[in-house]
């Protein structure tokens, strides 16, 4: 009886914890954001590259398959442009079904949105297979190693040089499962030093 309870402590203390301090932590960043933290993994926000679904629920016509311009604009049937860059997907269906109010063509708009997919990110230097790659939520410096092939016998293993969409400077990060890559950032791998 006394080790049950004891086990329920534990993991009512356990449980606690993980919410308090040990849990995932998410934050919206603008593109280019300056440094990504291991464990740190931003909201995905829409970008110039992206094709997004929207599904307009008893509205065929507005439905569809788009592409955000460079512009970050998403040009939608009788609604016109709609803003998607910098935005996550969330805040952008929020904005379709406003449009579509204002419009007066649906009065309560049901709209679903998905991505379909996403802008790729670019790796080169001492990788296998130096490239553009399709970009997959979850992306880490390890997984983007992994999908260029691996590292070549003269790749330094321990950093990686990231350059972050938007922004122009290089920042050295670890070589670790929780260092995360954004859409559209560029990872450079050095040869290490003998």
């Amino acid at each position: 009886m006394m080790r049950h309870v004891v086990r329920k402590i534990s993991f009512a203390l356990l449980a606690l914890a993980t919410m308090v301090g040990g849990g995932c932590t998410t934050t919206a960043l603008p593109p280019g954001a300056a440094l990504a933290e291991p464990g740190a993994v931003p909201d995905y926000l829409l970008g110039a590259g992206d094709r997004v679904r929207v599904t307009v629920f008893g509205e065929q016509e507005l439905s569809g398959e788009f592409l955000v311009s460079s512009r970050g604009a998403v040009a939608m049937p009788l609604i016109g442009e709609v803003q998607a860059g910098g935005t996550t997907l969330d805040a952008f269906t929020k904005t379709v079904e406003e449009k579509l109010v204002a419009s007066d063509m649906v009065r309560t708009p049901k709209v679903s949105t998905d991505i379909i997919a996403y802008r790729p990110f670019y790796i080169l230097g001492e990788v296998a297979t130096p490239g553009q790659y399709p970009y997959a939520i979850g992306m880490t410096v390890t997984k983007a190693v992994a999908t260029a092939g691996g590292f070549t016998y003269r790749a330094n293993t321990g950093t990686v040089f990231v350059t972050r969409e938007g922004n122009t400077r290089e920042q050295s990060l670890p070589v670790t499962a929780s260092t995360w890559i954004g859409p559209g950032d560029t990872i450079r791998v050095a040869e290490r030093t003998f």
